[in-house]
């Protein structure tokens, strides 16, 4: 084994970094699944009146998850973290419809910001364990996902406090991203 191809094993061995930006309403989940990947405590959870960021080390890579509040006031604030996100985690609480449109307004602006173009969005329809959330599908459904032809999208049902289907959603995420950044260079 040459030296050249030594280094390009070496390289391609370490860790892959990935910046994940997680958007939503106020009280979608979002603090939660963060601290639920960070394997933290969720017993007692504040609303974020800014920002919350951790690095969780899984499967080969570095996730750097930034975690924006989502109350009305903070949101215009949003675009200030949209550079070079790997991955969009859109947090919805299905078990609160009458904030569908609402939130549906919220993501559509979001997939019209020039920085988020093509960036793959996973939705987690959060709070599957309340009894009367709506299914990963209605929600899907709700926010018109399947018309999206510019990223990839990925819906996956999700109970933040139990941890239900969040590793189920980041592996989705991880596999596209690893498949975007070893495939064709990412537009700028």
């Amino acid at each position: 084994m040459g030296l050249l191809s030594y280094l390009r094993k070496l390289k391609s061995d370490s860790v892959k970094e990935m910046r994940i930006l997680l958007l939503g309403l106020d009280n979608a989940g979002k603090t939660t699944i963060l601290k639920k990947l960070a394997s933290e405590d969720v017993k007692s959870i504040t609303p974020t009146q800014g920002f919350n960021v951790k690095s969780v080390q899984t499967n080969g890579f570095k996730l750097n998850v930034w975690d924006i509040g989502g109350q009305r006031k903070i949101r215009p604030y949003w675009r200030n973290y949209y550079e070079n996100t790997d991955v969009l985690i859109y947090v919805i609480d299905s078990a609160d419809k009458a904030r569908f449109e609402e939130t549906n307004v919220e993501l559509e602006d979001l997939f019209a910001e020039e920085k988020l173009l093509g960036v793959p969005v996973l939705v987690y329809a959060n709070k599957q364990d309340l009894l009367h959330s709506a299914s990963a599908d209605t929600v899907a459904e709700k926010l018109g996902l399947a018309q999206l032809r510019d990223r990839s999208w990925q819906i996956q049902g999700c109970s933040a406090v139990s941890g239900e289907g969040i590793q189920d959603g980041m592996e989705w995420a991880m596999k596209t991203v690893n498949k975007s950044k070893s495939g064709k260079p990412k537009k700028k």
